[in-house]
This record gives C-alpha cells, structure tokens and sequence, in this order.
C-alpha cells in the first residue's frame, strides 16, 4: 500500500470520527440593535420594559389572542403602545411557538426569508430559543408547493433564507425583550421577514402558514404606521388605517393604504411601513376572528416631542371567536358600578338617568353590546333585588344603568329602596358573555357556565354563582333550572334549547 494511500485512508477516517465525537455549536444571531432601539443594559432593560408593562396592569386580558399588532420603534417612543399588546394576554395562556412577521427595512426579498440558520437570538436578558425544526418544515412545505406545478421554478419560492435579510433587521429583535419580560418562558420563535408587493406571492406566503395559524401558536406582527407627516396629518392617515383593520377585510386595508398614499399628504412616506406583513395575517383571516384595537400613539405625545416629522403606533389583538372570553378591566369595573350607583341615585332624585358619554367613550367596553345582571344587598348582607336582561341587543353601559334601577325599584319580590338605604348599599354586578348553544350537558362546566333553557315562550337560567351556593350536581342544577325557572319540569330541559354563557362578577 503506497503512502498516498496509506494518508488518505487517515484522514478521511480522523475526518469521520472528527464529526461523529464533535457537536456543532449552536449559531447565535446577535442582538445588533442594543444601544439602538433599546439600551444593552441587562437591569436597566428590564425595568424600562417593565415600566411599560405596569401602565397596562389594569388592562383587558384575553385567553383567546390569536395574533397581535405591535409597533416596533424605539422603546423611548414605541414601548408604552408595544405593552398595550402584550399585556392583553391572559397571562394562564401558554403557546407552542411564536411567529414573528415583520418588514425588511434594508433589502428587497420580492418574497419571505425564514431564518433557519439561527439556533437562538441573543438579547441582553439572555437567548430565545428558535424553533428550528418548523423553520425549515416552512421551506420544505415552500418546495413542496412549488414541486406540485411544472411551470414554478425556484425563482418563485416564496420562503427562502436570505442572511442578509435578517442580519441588520430590527423589527423583530426588538419584540424579544417584551417576550422575555411577559412569558415566564418564552415559547420557541420562526423569525420571518415579508418583502413582496406580489399579492399572489403573499397568498401564498397566507397559505403556507395558514396551518400553523391555530390556537397553540402566538403571531406577532411587526409594524409601525404612519412615516414622518406632520401631527395632525398622522392622527387622520393612522385613523383611516386603524379602522381598515379592524374591519379585517384585506382590500379595504389595500384600498386604504392606497388611498393615503395618493391623499397628497406631505411627507407621509408610507403609512404602515409592516403592510406585507399585515396583509398575510389578514388573509388568514376569516368570520371566526375579531380585530380588537388596544391603543394609538404616536412620535408627538411623547414628551411633546416634535409635531412637524412623527411616527404612528398602533396596537391590535386578534381574537379568536370560538374561544372567546368577554373581558373588563378594573377601571371598567369601576365605572359600571359608578353607573349603576348614579342610576339608583337619579330615580330616587325623580331625575332621568344621567349621560355617562364621558365614562364610556374612555372606556369601549362599555360600549359593547351583552346581557347583564345586578343584585343588590343591604348592609345585614341580605337581598333586595335582582334583576337582569340577556341579549346582546343594547350597549352594556345602558343595561348596567337600566337594571339597576329596575332591581331597586321594580325587583317583584321586594320593596322599593328607600333614601335611607342608598349609602350601605352593596351593588353586584354580573356581565354576562355571548350565550353559546350546545347539544349536549357535557359541554357545561358546572361553577364555570351559567344555563339559560329555553322552549317556546318560556326560559330560565341561573347565573354561574348559583353553583357556589348550592350543593348540586350538574343534572340537578340544570332540572332545577328547567323546573323552578322555566316552569318546563324537572326533565323539560331534555328536548329544550341550551345555551352556555360565563359571568363577570365583580
């Protein structure tokens, strides 16, 4: 055997054994926009997302938030606005993955780059995990797609992994320290940067995705809104386009963004820069999902900076309806039961019930149509009057104002409040959540849904704290309500309609 040979033969083996003993270090994308878009500072990030966050403490939160729109500027001007987003979910929820979508900001991709090359993205609190495996699942379903149509080539992939788009990119990145701070452990992310005015392209990119857009995953999407008009030019365009989405119809948000650009505005170079992204969220969209807007801001009212060159910030959650949890914050909670308060107030002084445009305009939930009880109890803890309406036919505001001047006064099996009474009483007010049919008693959750039973012209229900009062099983709880209520018998329920909701009591 020659010596070439004989080298050859240990080298390809020290090769062989070389990759079978040594383990690939894992690739780290690095945080390329600290002491940019946000301080490096480990402590001193931590505190001002924080900062943030608390400003939100009291807000909605949402079990059922199936994607969020959330700015993506400088933490100086965006970070109160990004919050707002991530404080709307319910901090119970837990997700499998997060996919981040955003815009390139310095390269044209006339498609979708996914970074399947990172392992994790670095942040000044520590690494996020990439899912890497779902990553390149995208670009295989990408090929396979292509495969399946003779005249697609490559060139028409539209996922592929372009380096540079994600290098210098900080649209995403800044979404990190946010995710670290609101999840306990940040789920595994699929960082995607859209760059294509293609609609079919961004169909497709809707399509490949679709699959992924369930209720185990979270998406972000990445966007600021209006660029560098004046002030007030920015609250109209970022108006027109906020409205846009939340009616999720994709070409009433093309159209608007179109309309703005030929509105003749001066300095508005786009208003949303994260458009593309927005557009292939809104394609998975369907009747099942209500865009929920959170809050607006933009480059002006912070600090009173400058009016004349601003930047606009929206955020969105996208809720999934077939999951859906009604919701009140605390302040909302507080202003029902001013409302309910002042109504008893105002009968008592024979006034009409007073305008409360001022609560509820601060406050959209209240807005919102559903069913409500009130309960009202004297300073001994006793009863003195119940009385609700289901439906989702009148503002909640107007029902709260409503029922709680019919249980003072109009309650049958009491008498009237009196003046004498107003000061220790206590006021219990019951939101109801859109009633749900179901065909059968093992999608009731006892202590959980309340029952409404429904035949004819007659109906009953029980509130869900009826559970916590009594001791009864389930089929006895809802014979109960079909026999005392409905007055359709112990076991009229059986061939009744049945409805489901949940209650707010506060």
């Amino acid at each position: 055997m020659s010596i070439k040979t004989i080298i050859l033969i240990l080298t390809t083996t020290m090769m062989m054994n070389g990759c079978k003993g040594q383990t690939q270090a894992p690739v780290v994308r690095p945080a390329t926009q600290a002491n940019r878009f946000y301080t490096g500072d480990a402590r001193e990030l931590s505190e001002e997302v924080d900062s943030f966050l608390v400003l939100h403490k009291g807000d909605a939160k949402y079990s059922n938030v199936a994607a969020l729109i959330v700015p993506h500027a400088g933490y100086y001007f965006s970070g109160n606005v990004a919050a707002s987003a991530y404080m709307a979910i319910d901090p119970k929820k837990q997700y499998k993955r997060i996919f981040l979508l955003g815009p390139s900001h310095h390269e044209w991709l006339d498609g979708a780059s996914v970074n399947t090359e990172a392992d994790w993205y670095a942040t000044p609190l520590g690494n996020v995990k990439v899912d890497h495996e779902t990553a390149v699942a995208l670009m295989n379903t990408n090929r396979t797609n292509n495969t399946n149509n003779m005249n697609t080539d490559d060139a028409d992939s539209v996922f592929s992994y372009r380096p540079e788009a994600h290098d210098r990119e900080h649209c995403l990145e800044v979404q990190l320290p946010f995710l670290q701070r609101s999840f306990k452990e940040v789920p595994p992310i699929v960082p995607i940067v859209i760059s294509t005015n293609d609609y079919e392209k961004l169909k497709r990119i809707a399509e490949v995705l679709k699959p992924y857009f369930t209720d185990e995953n979270l998406f972000v999407i990445s966007s600021d809104f209006s660029h560098y008009p004046k002030y007030e030019d920015a609250c109209e365009v970022d108006a027109k386009t906020g409205k846009a989405i939340e009616t999720g119809d994709v070409e009433a948000f093309i159209a608007t963004i179109n309309a703005n650009a030929r509105s003749g505005k001066r300095n508005l170079a786009t208003s949303a820069c994260g458009e593309f992204a927005i557009i292939t969220l809104m394609l998975m969209l369907d009747s099942q999902y209500e865009v929920k807007h959170l809050m607006y801001q933009n480059s002006g009212d912070i600090d009173n900076h400058d009016h004349s060159r601003v930047v606009g910030y929206h955020s969105f959650a996208i809720l999934r309806k077939d999951n859906m949890s009604f919701a009140l914050s605390d302040a909302d909670k507080k202003a029902l039961k001013e409302i309910a308060l002042q109504s008893i107030k105002d009968s008592l002084d024979g006034k009409r019930c007073s305008d409360n445009s001022s609560l509820f305009t601060i406050h959209s939930s209240l807005n919102q149509k559903c069913g409500a009880f009130v309960s009202l109890h004297n300073k001994h803890g006793q009863l003195r009057g119940c009385i609700g309406h289901f439906g989702e036919d009148y503002p909640l505001h107007e029902i709260v104002a409503e029922m709680a001047r019919a249980a003072a006064f109009e309650a049958p099996r009491f008498m009237p409040v009196t003046r004498d009474e107003l000061d220790d009483l206590d006021i219990e007010i019951s939101v109801l959540t859109p009633m749900r049919r179901i065909q059968s008693l093992d999608e009731f959750e006892l202590h959980r849904h309340g029952i409404y039973i429904k035949k004819g012209y007659r109906s009953g229900t029980f509130l869900p704290q009826v559970a916590d009062e009594v001791n009864w099983t389930k089929e006895e709880f809802v014979g109960h309500c079909s026999q005392d209520k409905a007055g359709l018998g112990w076991d009229g329920w059986r061939d009744a309609e049945l409805y489901v909701y949940e209650a707010i009591v506060f």
